[in-house]
């Protein structure tokens, strides 16, 4: 029998797509840290797990939101689900990065569009990588 190589469609998943990852991601992270900041002290553990459950409640927020704009800005080549997801721990990443450094009391404006700003040329590389990488 002949296989046939999956053929990538010329636009990306639709957002319906990541329905159960947002809902799963969003009730772990602020259910996680809502059990967290009602029922724990802040010790060392407790705050690792404020900073893990942050980054899965606010990855679950942008989730579907980078797919929407995925969906509504396509690329070549078009996003596929593990690029939309790694977008969307980005948010988580620089979210989580936010709380941090505003725990230490150190966050400033210009700290955090530098942050931004880093964030998405990192993001901006690794798709001009895939860019290169591409064969129709």
């Amino acid at each position: 029998m002949i296989e046939l190589p999956l053929m990538e469609s010329d636009t990306p998943p639709p957002v319906k797509d990541f329905l159960t990852a947002t809902i799963l991601l969003n009730v772990l992270g602020w259910g996680g840290l809502a059990i967290l900041i009602y029922l724990a002290l802040p010790t060392a553990v407790p705050r690792w797990l404020f900073f893990f459950f942050s980054v899965l409640g606010v990855t679950g927020l942008a989730l579907p939101v980078t797919a929407f704009f995925n969906l509504r800005f396509p690329t070549t080549p078009p996003a596929r689900h593990t690029v939309i997801v790694r977008q969307a721990t980005w948010f988580g990443l620089y979210g989580a990065t936010l709380l941090w450094l505003q725990m230490g009391r150190v966050l400033t404006p210009t700290l955090a569009i530098l942050l931004a700003l880093g964030l998405a040329l990192v993001e901006f590389l690794l798709r001009m990588s895939e860019r290169s990488q591409w064969k129709p």
